[in-house]
């Protein structure tokens, strides 16, 4: 199952605050969804990912609008 997340218009450091609070929401190998708009998300979002043990599985980014896909790890569920 993937989840979604609708982070677009928000700013740094919401989409990843955004991110912290739906993967607790979430159990060890399901999907998460990002899709943002502010720039900085491209490389705070998969730091994010590393320090909390989460894998991006892909990045895309098209017409000013980011697509990041997240796959929740076991140490980082809580």
């Amino acid at each position: 199952m993937t989840r979604q997340l609708d982070a677009r218009r928000l700013l740094c450091p919401l989409p990843v605050i955004r991110v912290q609070d739906r993967v607790r929401e979430m159990k060890a190998g399901e999907r998460l969804e990002v899709f943002c708009t502010d720039p900085g998300a491209a490389s705070d979002i998969p730091a994010w990912c590393r320090i909390n043990g989460h894998r991006v599985l892909e990045l895309k980014e098209e017409r000013g609008e980011l697509r990041i896909l997240i796959q929740v790890g076991e140490e980082g569920v809580r």
